[in-house]
């Protein structure tokens, strides 16, 4: 080419949860049987919408104006139950012109940033989601700026460090928060919430607050959207039906604007998304049209509410059994379905590794040319077991050492329940990477294991304690059976 097309901040554009599935493919076809833990989808995972959910859209895919476009802004009546239901937040009130369709809300963080001025710098969490990380870096082709979530105080972010670093850089003019986050499921207490608009208030900046978990934070969690707490200062909460009904094929999320009136630059802004999507048109009609259906409908949040109860249980197994290994540190999310296992400095070395087969030792070996700790040991452990994380180094722009898996698994039941079923993956896991001299000091921590382990063995057998004298280790279930096992539809 005689100039150079590709976009200064290409480079930027790195997502790593569906880049594994690659590698996990190779490893499939070795022989080697696939325990998806790497993409929210709980479809995918055998989570089916409720019977009566799917009678709406059939009902509703039989009107011919569901074949239409819609208006770019979003069919009417979708963004009138929307406005509604934020309205009773007992915070800002909205109205439906405060609303903006997107096909998904990947598309709608896409628009987000790039219609930014290129000066202009969103501050985000680490880990960070990266669909905001590299959207953000790409749009200023620089690296992403972030605050910490700090896994030694149960993924609380430090204020102190946000202001901070909002002095420091005059460039910042906005603070991101995903709340329920992805990939931690830390719920923002209320207070937080309010510090940092108070931050945004004292620095003149706006607030993008991702809230596609918000209706999965658990019961207790404390979960406030930003609308009940916002006052008079600018932003954008972003919402969808993807991981909620769940329809994650449906493509349909939204934006809604609060007070676009009290500054005209942030007015601006929200005016160039809208005509940035009225380029496209418009966004899916479908989903948009059974959406006040589905919300309204009385069996709806009793629905939700089983859910997070299921997610709740899995995560408290899930704590219960890794949190006893040493070197490594977990808290049980507060909300959606997800949970972050950090590594302790020095836990993970790159002269570690897992047993695989022959065959792949070279094809793992070639990816791994420079790779973060965290990222070695996902490779590994997906060829050696089967089971596919996310690293939270290069799979969240993060500083920690880690992996993001699922709560998404449909069976609770455990092989030793099940005559005749035994476990494939036998070999040791986490443990296999933990230096000698830190599986040394289990031993002090025994009398806190014997403490636990009635929590322990309650738990599905993915998570459990092997019973052995090794140093604990995470261990995963692969029988066919697993996967293709489905929740019963909720009633």
């Amino acid at each position: 080419m005689r100039r150079n097309i590709v976009h200064p901040g290409a480079d930027k554009l790195r997502y790593e949860i569906r880049e594994i599935a690659e590698i996990a493919k190779r490893v499939a076809e070795a022989g080697i049987p696939i325990v998806w833990e790497n993409i929210g989808d709980p479809v995918a995972k055998g989570e089916m919408p409720p019977k009566w959910m799917k009678k709406i859209v059939t009902d509703a895919i039989k009107e011919d104006s569901v074949f239409a476009y819609s208006p770019t802004k979003g069919l009417d009546a979708a963004r009138a139950y929307i406005a509604r239901e934020r309205n009773l937040e007992g915070g800002i009130r909205i109205t439906p012109d405060d609303i903006l369709f997107f096909n998904g809300l990947g598309d709608g963080i896409s628009h987000l940033y790039r219609n930014l001025n290129p000066r202009a710098r969103i501050l985000g969490p680490d880990p960070a989601y990266p669909t905001h990380s590299s959207a953000e870096a790409a749009h200023a082709d620089k690296p992403h700026l972030t605050y910490r979530l700090n896994p030694e105080n149960e993924w609380r972010p430090d204020l102190a460090e946000i202001e901070r670093k909002i002095r420091a850089n005059k460039d910042i003019a906005g603070i991101l928060i995903v709340n329920p986050d992805n990939p931690t499921g830390f719920v923002y207490p209320q207070e937080t919430i309010r510090a940092v608009v108070a931050l945004a208030k004292k620095y003149k900046l706006f607030i993008i607050s991702d809230e596609i978990y918000s209706n999965l934070a658990y019961e207790g969690s404390g979960m406030k959207k930003l609308a009940s707490v916002i006052g008079e200062v600018p932003g954008i909460a972003m919402r969808g039906i993807s991981k909620e009904f769940p329809w994650p094929g449906a493509r349909c999320g939204w934006i809604e604007f609060y007070n676009r009136g009290k500054d005209t630059n942030f007015d601006r802004y929200a005016r160039s998304l809208v005509d940035s999507k009225t380029l496209e048109v418009c966004s899916t009609t479908l989903p948009q049209r059974v959406l006040p259906k589905i919300m309204g409908d009385a069996r709806y949040y009793p629905y939700l509410a089983a859910r997070m109860r299921r997610y709740e249980r899995r995560a408290t197994y899930a704590r219960a059994a890794l949190s006893i290994i040493p070197g490594v540190i977990v808290h049980k999310p507060r909300g959606a379905f997800y949970m972050t296992c950090v590594f302790r400095k020095g836990v993970l070395t790159k002269r570690q590794s897992l047993p695989m087969k022959k065959g792949l030792k070279r094809f793992i070996g070639s990816r791994l040319a420079g790779a973060s700790p965290d990222k070695r040991f996902v490779y590994y452990l997906l060829a050696s077991t089967g089971i596919c994380v996310v690293p939270l180094s290069s799979g969240f722009n993060s500083s920690l050492q880690g992996f993001r898996f699922l709560l998404l698994e449909q069976s609770d039941a455990r092989p030793a329940d099940q005559p005749g079923r035994r476990r494939r993956c036998g070999g040791p896991c986490v443990s296999a990477l933990v230096p000698p001299a830190v599986a040394r000091s289990s031993s002090r921590r025994a009398s806190a294991r014997h403490e636990r382990r009635d929590r322990c063995e309650a738990a599905p057998t993915e998570f459990r304690r092997p019973r052995s004298r090794e140093p604990p280790a995470v261990r995963g279930r692969h029988h066919p059976a697993d996967v293709r096992r489905a929740a019963r539809d909720s009633r």
